[in-house]
């Protein structure tokens, strides 16, 4: 078990389905037409409210996301006024930006506004992520990450198990993030879809268990977060994540797709003698 509190995370889907990527695993691509929600930006006091939601259920972080490939300046402005919202009527709460590729300027802007941390993942090995998106490099994603360091926010990165990939692959992609050092890392299972063009059916409980424990052996002092695809890998085994060394999960709804009941999540983790975290600096 992990000797330091469980960290809830929740999600704020601010913009929804208007990416023009080709990602096999995503449905936010309008190319795959999946059949989802999509919007172009939620208002700002009905973000606020979810913000007070979510951190009176007990989340320490609350992560802005918006569909596309990065960010331009009507999101940054856009983000920016979301985050001085928020900040002023929860101060203590860890806002985290999730917009794609950005650079060093826009992101220094952001950390000016009250984003604390910026989550760019991976996603996969640098060798494979041809072959679960075209339109974009994984070089641009690695970029976006080093820029996230070098702005001094707090760099959340990871990643997505189940696309296909080789063992070898899923070495090089942990080995990667290593170089980066991110505070944070997220660990999501593919969620199947059958408007997308990638077909996996979800790993075997056994073997996310499995990654857990060698990513946590690898990465022994991040936030290790299991976040997309929990419910369908781990079904009634989701306690068992924490033995294996994650200590931190996202509740309520991810982007697309229902999550857990956050007060079941919590009675979970409470039940097996473990704390939650009151804010995100606590250890």
């Amino acid at each position: 078990m992990p000797s330091s509190p469980i960290y809830l995370c929740s999600i704020c889907n601010v913009s929804s389905g208007s990416c023009n990527e080709d990602c096999k695993f995503c449905t936010q691509s309008i190319k795959h037409n999946a059949d989802i929600e999509r919007y172009s930006y939620k208002e700002i006091p009905v973000i606020l409210e979810e913000a007070k939601l979510q951190r009176n259920r007990g989340a320490t972080g609350f992560c802005l996301v918006t569909s596309g490939k990065g960010l331009n300046n009507t999101k940054v402005n856009f983000i920016c006024k979301a985050a001085k919202t928020i900040k002023k009527e929860i101060p203590d709460f860890n806002l985290i930006a999730c917009n794609g590729t950005a650079t060093l300027e826009q992101l220094k802007t952001l950390k000016q506004a009250g984003i604390n941390s910026y989550n760019h993942n991976l996603e996969t090995a640098e060798d494979y992520y041809d072959t679960i998106c075209t339109s974009h490099s994984w070089q641009e994603r690695f970029e976006t990450c080093l820029a996230v360091n070098e702005a001094g926010l707090n760099l959340v990165s990871g990643g997505i198990f189940g696309l296909g990939e080789s063992d070898a692959q899923r070495v090089s992609f942990i080995n990667t993030l290593k170089r980066l050092n991110p505070k944070t890392v997220p660990l999501n299972f593919f969620h199947p879809n059958p408007a997308l063009p990638l077909k996996a059916e979800p790993l075997h409980v056994d073997e996310a268990l499995e990654l857990i424990r060698w990513v946590r052996s690898e990465l022994p002092n991040v936030k290790l977060m299991v976040a997309g695809g929990r419910e369908i890998t781990f079904k009634d085994r989701q306690n068992e994540i924490f033995t294996a060394g994650a200590n931190a999960i996202v509740i309520g709804n991810y982007l697309t797709t229902k999550g857990e009941d956050p007060n079941k999540d919590k009675q979970m983790i409470e039940s097996l003698g473990l704390r939650l975290a009151k804010n995100h600096s606590d250890s």
